[in-house]
């Protein structure tokens, strides 16, 4: 047993669900933690590609500035469906926190007003800088817009409080889902 943290062992874990307005909090705070994620696109062939990326939010929209011609690019304009995961650094069970949301990329033109909108979000100027480049004028690429379809948030400190560690969100539903744990 867990001095510590005896609500870990606690089986069935909870399965009450987090009223929709608190899981987009919890959402929200878990994408301003860090600003590194992993995305997961589809390869030509069908096999997938994940890599690291750096973004920044706008609500639950992500904004990403992807490597021109890289492989992720291509994937998105061959099918815009992606799979993006982003964690707390964590160290046990006790403060497991992420989220994994599946929805579909945009690749906004420089120059539109869609674009002009994301790199208002995005923080172009670090990377700027941190290359060497002007700091005046922002780098003139696409810029990806992440619309969320599902998100799948984990904490399992909620765990602690009655709630299900595992939520999910959907854009076009206006209910939390709650996905079962332990020897349920």
């Amino acid at each position: 047993m867990s001095l510590a943290h005896p609500w870990l062992e606690q089986e069935p874990w909870p399965t009450a669900p987090l009223p929709r307005d608190e899981l987009e909090k919890k959402i929200e705070r878990i994408l301003t933690l860090t600003n590194i994620a992993y995305i997961g696109t589809v390869k030509k062939d069908g096999s997938p590609i994940v890599s690291p990326l750096e973004f920044y939010i706008d609500g639950l929209q992500l904004y990403i500035f992807p490597q021109p011609n890289s492989p992720k690019v291509w994937a998105i304009r061959r099918d815009p469906r992606v799979s993006i995961a982003v964690a707390n650094p964590m160290a046990g069970w006790a403060c497991v926190m992420g989220c994994q949301i599946f929805g579909k990329a945009t690749l906004l033109d420089v120059g539109t007003p869609e674009w002009e909108h994301g790199m208002k979000i995005f923080k172009w100027q670090a990377s700027s800088s941190e290359l060497g480049r002007p700091l005046k004028v922002p780098p003139q690429g696409q810029l990806a817009r992440i619309d969320p379809e599902r998100i799948v948030y984990t904490e399992h400190l909620m765990r602690k409080y009655g709630y299900a560690p595992r939520q999910i969100w959907h854009a076009d539903q206006t209910e939390t889902q709650v996905v079962p744990g332990g020897n349920v």
